[in-house]
């Protein structure tokens, strides 16, 4: 369990030490997830090694939407103030994804 939250870690760390050193319009952990996705892919065993630890983090995947709450709560009255460009930009991104999504299946079922 250690081994693959060092992991984790390591490959976070990587993410956003790249996305600062080149200032890269790209969040950390989504390169650090981008390069241990590749790493993943070069070394096939290592997903046997990971993966017990990893499903035990995925069990507890709803904690990580805490900050996300409490952020909302603090700036309540920003939300309030706009809550007009926030709703729209909620259904534009939720259809645009479902648009997508389906256009990928379509694709990948060829």
């Amino acid at each position: 369990m250690i081994k693959t939250f060092a992991v984790l870690l390591v490959f976070q760390t990587l993410g956003e030490g790249l996305s600062f050193a080149f200032s890269l319009p790209v969040p950390g952990p989504v390169l650090g997830m981008l390069m241990l996705f590749c790493w993943l892919l070069a070394r096939p065993n290592e997903v046997a090694a990971l993966a017990p630890t990893a499903l035990e983090f995925l069990k507890h995947l709803s904690l990580l939407f805490i900050p996300a709450g409490v952020g909302i709560m603090v700036h309540a009255q920003r939300v309030a103030a706009e809550w007009l460009p926030l709703l729209a930009a909620l259904v534009i991104s939720a259809a645009v994804s479902l648009v997508v999504t389906a256009l990928v299946l379509k694709w990948l079922q060829k």
